[in-house]
């Protein structure tokens, strides 16, 4: 029953939260979002065991798919728009699915979220394969647009993932993967939007960034595949080349620029000291690896 669930239930610190004073709200919201990281703490094990299979179906030529239902839906939209600029990876790789289609993303579309089929749709409207891997998220842990998504999904043979804020949560039991991030109640009753939205898209980034670095998206702690689609981006994706290489600016300027603004094979031209076609030769001999195209 969802009156039972730790998200539902009310907050005995905030029993007077209508009388409180402005500084007393934010101070026990405060506290209560820095619970949640601890939380997440105990769910690395398995998280890492998702991670692993994302970066298994990266490189099998699989995306990372995302379902979810309002607030969760929204999140797995989000970081999978962000992955596109800060990986430079195709809108195709990671994809963000929400219960009730677009216009759910600024409005509530009334009883998608209760469909299982609505999921199973959208699937299949993306040509779901055994190869991709599915992430079902739903803070209560039982929407039925989720568990609709899971079962196909199964069906498939994608491996699928389950991130809940509920223990024992019922999406746990149609995943391969349960990650339950028992965020607890919450200070507004019920308004999951909170520490349950904070842990939701705490995981999300550990996914897909960690999924990336297993692709060699990453170099030291750089953002090296990062698009250069505008003024700030350009200008952070120089100082990269500075801080990976310890060039000078000019030095970083011209290696840009013969780069065609590609970071990545800026670097190995100036650390390898090779011309820009061996440098491109090198990382895709290195299958996108900075470290192992020097």
């Amino acid at each position: 029953m969802l009156d039972q669930l730790a998200t539902e239930r009310r907050n005995e610190q905030t029993m007077q939260l209508d009388e409180m004073t402005v500084e007393d709200v934010l101070r026990v919201m405060n506290a209560e979002d820095q619970t949640v990281a601890t939380v997440i703490r105990e769910q690395i094990p398995v998280i890492a065991e998702v991670v692993k299979h994302v970066i298994a179906s990266f490189k099998n030529g699989g995306r990372l798919i995302y379902i979810g239902a309002g607030t969760s839906g929204r999140l797995g939209i989000l970081d999978a728009a962000e992955c596109v600029p800060t990986f430079g990876v195709s809108p195709d790789m990671v994809v963000g699915l929400i219960a009730g289609g677009e216009r759910a993303l600024i409005k509530a579309v009334e009883g998608a979220e209760d469909s299982r089929t609505l999921a199973v749709d959208d699937l299949r409207g993306l040509q779901l394969e055994a190869r991709d891997t599915v992430i079902g998220i739903a803070a209560s842990g039982r929407t039925p647009y989720v568990i609709g998504g899971l079962d196909y999904a199964k069906e498939v043979g994608a491996v699928t993932a389950a991130i809940s804020c509920n223990t024992d949560a019922v999406i746990s039991g149609h995943a391969r993967y349960a990650i339950e991030v028992e965020t607890g109640p919450e200070v507004l009753t019920g308004s999951t939007r909170l520490k349950a939205g904070t842990a939701q898209k705490l995981v999300l980034n550990m996914v897909s960034t960690a999924a990336m670095i297993g692709v060699g998206k990453v170099y030291q702690n750089l953002m090296v595949d990062v698009q250069s689609t505008n003024e700030k981006l350009e200008i952070r994706a120089k100082r990269m080349i500075r801080e990976a290489t310890g060039v000078d600016a000019v030095t970083a300027e011209r290696a840009f620029s013969e780069a065609h603004g590609h970071v990545k094979t800026a670097i190995v031209m100036i650390l390898a000291n090779v011309p820009h076609a061996e440098a491109v030769e090198r990382l895709q001999q290195a299958n996108g690896f900075v470290r192992d195209a020097l």
